[in-house]
């Protein structure tokens, strides 16, 4: 368990969702300067940023090159990063095949699963949300065969201008990886991650259960104590959460 301190006048940020590259990298440049413009708005009061995934539509770490695009973000990362400002990344099911980058790169720790942290004594179990709960059963499948390192090995044989443009295709067109079926509200009792939140609290309490993934911005009593909060998107909604301490609250920008 990770603990962070929040100084006087600080807030910790969580963002998800952005699926930069979506549907076209063309298309999504004016959602990469308006999340960069965010990222320079919060870096004078940012204690720490949470990123929880699906920062690209698309990512994949090879040894020698890096996929083309995305250079305002990662160069704000990197800056953000180099300012002293703690960044803690966990991939999604668009960017899972990270393996080294952003931690040798921009100095930013990568989870590939959820992880609880402590911040001013406020308990946080934090992640992307993709396979978890009793839900999501065709990505879950799906995941096993992307995760597999038998088909990880055949991928990156793949000339890069071949694989990446099969995996944008793939990522864009395949509703089990997109999740377009998805991102409607169905009411709590049909939401998985919110089943998978309760489950939890059955047997440790966080006082609040952050994720990404459904690209609805939720916010959902657990109990008398507990929350779940899901971030929403950089697709459809522009939100974020900002927790100045005492409080997590969803904001638009």
């Amino acid at each position: 368990m990770t603990t962070i301190s929040i100084p006087e006048g600080k807030k910790v940020y969580f963002s998800s969702d952005n699926h930069l590259g979506a549907p076209t990298m063309k298309q999504s440049y004016p959602r990469e300067k308006k999340f960069v413009a965010w990222l320079d708005t919060i870096k004078d009061d940012a204690a720490a940023i949470f990123l929880l995934g699906d920062l690209f539509d698309f990512w994949i770490d090879y040894k020698t090159v890096v996929p083309k695009g995305f250079t305002r973000t990662l160069g704000k990362l990197a800056e953000l990063s180099d300012a002293g400002i703690p960044i803690y990344f966990f991939v999604g099911n668009h960017d899972l095949w990270m393996n080294g980058y952003f931690e040798e790169e921009l100095n930013i720790p990568v989870f590939h699963e959820p992880q609880q942290f402590t911040i001013n004594n406020t308990s946080f179990f934090i992640g992307h949300g993709d396979g978890l709960g009793p839900g999501d059963k065709g990505y879950k499948r799906m995941k096993k065969v992307f995760t597999n390192p038998i088909a990880k090995w055949f991928f990156r044989w793949l000339h890069p201008d071949i694989g990446v443009k099969l995996a944008q295709h793939l990522s864009v067109k395949n509703k089990l990886i997109s999740g377009d079926d998805d991102a409607i509200f169905l009411g709590e009792e049909n939401e998985w991650l919110v089943q998978y939140a309760k489950r939890k609290l059955e047997t440790k309490h966080y006082d609040y259960f952050v994720f990404g993934h459904r690209h609805l911005p939720l916010t959902i009593e657990l109990n008398e104590k507990a929350k779940y909060i899901n971030l929403g998107d950089w697709v459809s909604y522009y939100t974020y959460g900002v927790f100045d301490g005492k409080k997590l609250e969803l904001k638009e920008y």
